[in-house]
This record gives C-alpha cells, structure tokens and sequence, in this order.
C-alpha cells in the first residue's frame, strides 16, 4: 500500500511542476506577443514619419524639376539660342539572329541584301558623328545650345537634351539608340528626368514662333559664307538648322525659311555641323 501510494504522490507532484512551467510559458508567450505589436506599432508610426519626409521631398524635387531638365546657369538668361533638327537619321532596328540590333552597312550588309535592301543606306555613324559636333561644341557648353531633335527614315522623332553626354564609342552609342526606340525614353542616373525621349510630330511645334529656321543642301543655288550670313541673322531670333544626317539625298522640309550651301564640295553632316557652331560662335563671342 506504501508503494502505489507513493508513486502516485511524485506524479502529482511532477504535474504540478509541468503546470507551473505551462503557466511561465504562457506568461512568457503573452509578454512577447505585447512587446512584438508594441514593436510593429512603432515601426508604422516611424514608416509614416518617413513615408512623410520622402513625400516632402519628391514633392521638393518635383517642383525644382517640374518637367524641365537641370541646365547650367548661362540657358536661364534671355539670350536667343540654337536648335538643331537632324532628317533622315539611318536609325533602324530589326531582329537579326536572336537579338534587336540597330542596321548598319558595316555588319549588315548581307542580311540587308538578302531582305533587297540598299547597305549604304544604312548609316547610323552619320547621325552618331552629328552629335558628337553639336553636343562637343563651345556653343552647347556656354549653354546656348537649347535643343537637338532627330528625326529618323521611318518618322519617329525625338529629343536629345543639350547636357547629354554621348558616348565615345559608337558601340555604346547603338545601345542606347537601341534602348530608346524600344523603350520611348531613357532617364539619367539615380533621376527621373528623361534626356532623351521620343516625342510627337511634328517637330515644327516645339520650334520657337520667332525662330529663323535654315535648312543646308549641296544642290542649293544659294551659296554663301556662314560667317557673314549667320552675322546677318537678327540677335533677337533663335536660329534652328536643319541638317541632313543622310549618306546622300536632299531633305525635304516645308517649314524652312532659307535653303543655302556652305561650300561648293558636298560636306559630311559633322563637318557642316562644326562650320555652323563656329559661325555663330564668333556671332556671339564664345570662345
């Protein structure tokens, strides 16, 4: 009678303890259960102080910027400025092998072949070439350059932002033409401002009322010398060239004032590209 009486005594005693143990655990799971809401109630009020702060600021960033890139501190004076429009750009894209690529003479010339195209048509390296004139120019970095527009062979346009930095490489250069005809737009680094994006046509709406606007054609009877016909100009005027970024052929706008030539040789579109900005930079004393 001892034995199972004293069995039966250590296993109350032993449920005893397993109750005081559930009973701290309970406490314990209850203690934890309030810190981690007290804890996620802290971190929403600190969310929202935050979410709060970045609302101040994009709205700050949204009215510094306001759909206008950051220029350099020379485009916010009232000076007349200069426009570029590029007709004819060779920027195609089509699907060879696996991959998009922009057409090209040079690496396409017999899958263009084979599709009964023209290879020297294709040439992307005269509008790249462009660029790099108008973009490098002293006229651009004294912040008197206010616009590019390109228009292509197959009638998208687009706008190039004056403090563009083209790439060196006409490699680099293709990728990001790539880019853009496939994307409609690419945005700076770390930003949300667009440097360049395909727009609307036509161009003729984004040009300024007062502007004088001269197309360039080898065929032009018109010859004259940039120096003294860029001098003739008026000051009050912002002046927009039109130049052809093609292999060969004429351009044919009906928005433009005067048709002349520059020299009685044909001329590459950078090299026409160069005469005009020193032109006008010796019309404007920039050095």
């Amino acid at each position: 009678m001892l034995r199972p009486c004293g069995i039966k005594g250590q296993k109350r005693k032993k449920r005893e303890k397993r109750y005081d143990k559930e009973e701290d655990e309970v406490e314990a799971e209850e203690q934890s259960i309030e810190r981690a809401k007290r804890a996620m109630v802290e971190e929403k009020e600190m969310a929202m102080e935050t979410s709060g702060k970045e609302e101040e600021e994009l709205e700050g960033q949204t009215h510094e910027m306001a759909g206008i890139p950051i220029v350099p501190s020379d485009l916010k004076t009232k000076k007349p400025g200069l426009i570029f429009v590029l007709e004819r750009a060779s920027l195609e894209v089509a699907k060879v092998g696996k991959s998009y690529q922009i057409l090209n003479s040079d690496d396409h010339a017999n899958f263009l072949r084979k599709n009964n195209k023209n290879p020297a048509d294709y040439r992307p390296d005269i509008v790249y070439q462009a660029l790099l004139s108008i973009l490098d120019s002293p006229v651009n970095k004294a912040g008197r350059l206010r616009a590019v527009y390109v228009k292509t062979d197959k009638g998208v346009l687009f706008e190039v932002k004056p403090h563009v930095r083209i790439p060196r490489t006409y490699k680099r250069f293709a990728g990001i033409m790539l880019q853009l005809l496939q994307k409609l737009s690419i945005t700076a680094v770390g930003k949300r401002e667009k440097l360049l994006r395909v727009i609307k046509n036509p161009v003729t709406q984004y040009l300024p009322v007062n502007s004088r606007k001269i197309g360039f054609s080898y065929s032009s009877e018109k010859l004259v010398k940039m120096n003294k016909y860029v001098a003739a100009v008026s000051d009050d005027v912002d002046i927009v060239f039109v130049v052809g970024a093609t292999a060969h052929g004429k351009i044919d706008c009906d928005y433009i004032d005067d048709f002349i030539a520059i020299s009685g040789y044909p001329l590459s579109a950078a090299w026409c590209i160069s005469r005009i900005c020193e032109a006008v930079a010796d019309k404007w004393d920039v050095l």
